[in-house]
C-alpha cells in the first residue's frame, strides 16, 4: 500500500515545488515582450473652471485612468500616455495632472517608471508644462530630433489665449533622477506648427540620424496696423546646449479686410466666432482650387463638426471653445469612437476663407502631412448664389393637402403636418442650390408619426433633416416635390416619386 502512494507523493511534490518557484521567480528581470501601443485618454468635459463641479469632473475622469501610481492628494490627472521608450519590453508612463492644491493651479508632468528591485511602478520626476487649460492640454511623442529616441510634447493654451508647446527629451547623461530634460517651451498669440521635412532613406533604415525639425510660431505684427498681417518665428534645435533656438523672423502679409467688422469677429466671446463658421467649407488646393470631395461642416448650434473626406463622413461632438487672437481653438471628440478627438485651430484669413490646422490623437501637429490642415473657403460663395439674380424668400403662409397629410406653413419658419391624427412640428426654409429651389425640413425629435414622407424623428441617414427639390408648379398654387440629397458635390436624386402638395381651399 505504501508503494503505490510512493509515486503519487513524488508527483504531488514535484507540483508543489514548480508553483514555488512560479510564484517566486523574478519576472522583472524576463518580462515577456508586450504588445507596444500608444494610449491616451482626455477628459471629455467643456469646462475646467475652478469650481466644485470641476473638482467633481477631474476626480470622476481620474478614476478611470490606469494610472501606474496614484497621485497625490488635490492632484487630478488631465491625460496620460503609456509607452515603452527604451525598449525593454517594460512600460514607463507620462501623466500631465493638475494641482489644485497650489494657488495657481499649475499644469504639470511626471513620469512612471519601473523599479526592478521592489517590482513596482514609482513616481520618477516632475516639471510644469506652459499650458495652463486643461480642457486644451494634448499630450504625444515623436522623433523631433531625428536620434530616433521620443520626445514628449505637450501643447495646449494658457489663460491669455496663447497657444503653447512644451517639448522634453530624455537626458543623454542618463540621470535616473532628471530622466527628462526640457528643450522648447513657447506661448504665441498665433499658431505654433513643427515644419517636417523628409528624411533620407538611410534614416529610414536605421543606418543614420535625421535632420531634428524646425518649429515656427506665428504672430501679430506689431508694426502692422493690419490685425491679420503676420510674424512667422522659427528656432532651430542646438545640439551643443539642448534647446531650440530662433533663428529667423518672417513677416506674412494678412488680408486686407475691413478694420471694424475683423474686430468685431476676433475680440468677441468664443461665440462670434462660432457664429462666423457657422457654414460649410470647402478645401483650397495649394494652387488655388476648390476640392469639393473634402470638406468641414461647423454647427454649432447642434454642437457638431462634420469632417468629409475620401468618400468618409465623421462625426465629431463640438466640447469646448477657447478664442484665441486670431480665431477660435475647438477640442472635439468622435461620436462612435470616443477615444478619438481632435482639436482644431481656426484663424481667419479673411470674411469668406479660414486656415485651419488639426491636432489629432496621438498624431503631432505638422503642417505638411495633417489631411485636414490648410485653407478652407466657405461653401456659400461657391453654390448659394442664386441664378439669374433670383431670390428665394425662405418662408410662406399656406396650407396643402397631400397623401403625407394637411401641412401648414408659417411666416415664422414653422411648420405642422397632420398625418392620422398625429401632430408633427418643426422648422422648413426655402433656398436654392445653384440653380434649383430645395425646400428643407428639420422634425423635432418627439411626437414625430410613422407613415408619412418626413414625419420620423430621423431620416435613412440619421439625421434630422429632409429635402426635397421642387419640380414643378408655383407655390401660390401647388407644389411638386422630389426627395433629395445634398453632398459635397451638388443635389442628387433619391429615385423616389414626387410627392403632390395641393393649395388647401
Amino acid at each position: 500500500m505504501n508503494k503505490k502512494r510512493f509515486p503519487i507523493m513524488i508527483i504531488f511534490l514535484l507540483c508543489a515545488a514548480g508553483i514555488a518557484i512560479f510564484s517566486f521567480w523574478p519576472f522583472s528581470e524576463e518580462k515577456p515582450p508586450e504588445q507596444r501601443r500608444t494610449r491616451v485618454i482626455v477628459p471629455s468635459t467643456a469646462d475646467y473652471a475652478d469650481t466644485d463641479s470641476a473638482l467633481n469632473e477631474y476626480a470622476i475622469h481620474n478614476d478611470g485612468y490606469s494610472l501606474k501610481v496614484p497621485l497625490d492628494d488635490g492632484e487630478f490627472a488631465i491625460t496620460e500616455l503609456t509607452i515603452d521608450f527604451d525598449n525593454d519590453a517594460i512600460e514607463e508612463q507620462i501623466v500631465v495632472y493638475r494641482s489644485l492644491t497650489d494657488a495657481e493651479n499649475p499644469i504639470s508632468i511626471t513620469l512612471f517608471g519601473y523599479d526592478e528591485r521592489s517590482r513596482t511602478y514609482r513616481r520618477l520626476w516632475n516639471l510644469p508644462v506652459a499650458a495652463t487649460m486643461p480642457g486644451t492640454v494634448s499630450l504625444y511623442t515623436y522623433d523631433l530630433l531625428g536620434n530616433r529616441n521620443f520626445c514628449v510634447i505637450i501643447t495646449g493654451m494658457n489663460t491669455q489665449g496663447e497657444h503653447t508647446l512644451t517639448v522634453f527629451c530624455e537626458n543623454p547623461q542618463g540621470d535616473r533622477n532628471l530622466p527628462f530634460i526640457k528643450i522648447a517651451e513657447m506661448q504665441t498669440s498665433g499658431s505654433i506648427t513643427v515644419q517636417e521635412l523628409e528624411r533620407s532613406m538611410a534614416y529610414q533604415q536605421g543606418i543614420a540620424s535625421g535632420q531634428p525639425f524646425v518649429i515656427a510660431t506665428y504672430g501679430r505684427d506689431s508694426e502692422s496696423n493690419n490685425m491679420l498681417d503676420r510674424v512667422e518665428i522659427s528656432y532651430t534645435y542646438n545640439p551643443l546646449k539642448r534647446i531650440y533656438e530662433q533663428s529667423a523672423v518672417t513677416r506674412i502679409p494678412g488680408s486686407q479686410i475691413e478694420q471694424r467688422r475683423l474686430r468685431e469677429i476676433l475680440t468677441g466671446e468664443s461665440k462670434v466666432f462660432e457664429d462666423f463658421v457657422y457654414d460649410l467649407w470647402y478645401y483650397i488646393s495649394p494652387e488655388g482650387t476648390i476640392d469639393k470631395s473634402q470638406y468641414l461642416y461647423f454647427d454649432p448650434v447642434k454642437r457638431e463638426i462634420i469632417f468629409f473626406g475620401d468618400d468618409i463622413q465623421q462625426v465629431f461632438a463640438w466640447q469646448n471653445s477657447n478664442s484665441t487672437r486670431y480665431g477660435i481653438y475647438i477640442s472635439s471628440q468622435n461620436i462612435s469612437v470616443t477615444t478619438l478627438r481632435r482639436f482644431l485651430d481656426i484663424e481667419m484669413a479673411s470674411l469668406d476663407s479660414i486656415r485651419i490646422k488639426v491636432n489629432e490623437d496621438v498624431k503631432l501637429k505638422i503642417s505638411l502631412s495633417a489631411s485636414w490642415d490648410g485653407l478652407y473657403r466657405r461653401a456659400g460663395t461657391v453654390i448659394h448664389a442664386p441664378a439669374e439674380g433670383k431670390t428665394v424668400h425662405p418662408y410662406i403662409d399656406a396650407i396643402y393637402d397631400s397623401s403625407m397629410g394637411r401641412l401648414r406653413f408659417g411666416t415664422n419658419g414653422e411648420y405642422e403636418l397632420i398625418f392620422s391624427g398625429s401632430l408633427t412640428r418643426g422648422r422648413y426654409a426655402f433656398f436654392r442650390v445653384g440653380n434649383q429651389e430645395l425646400l428643407e425640413f428639420r422634425p423635432e425629435r418627439s411626437g414625430a408619426p410613422g407613415g408619412s414622407a418626413f414625419g420620423s424623428a430621423r431620416n435613412e441617414n440619421g439625421e434630422n433633416r429632409f429635402v426635397y427639390q421642387l419640380i414643378s408648379m408655383e407655390k401660390s398654387e401647388g407644389l411638386s416635390l422630389l426627395r433629395v440629397r445634398l453632398g459635397a458635390s451638388g443635389v442628387h436624386e433619391l429615385h423616389e416619386a414626387p410627392i403632390i402638395l395641393t393649395k388647401a381651399q
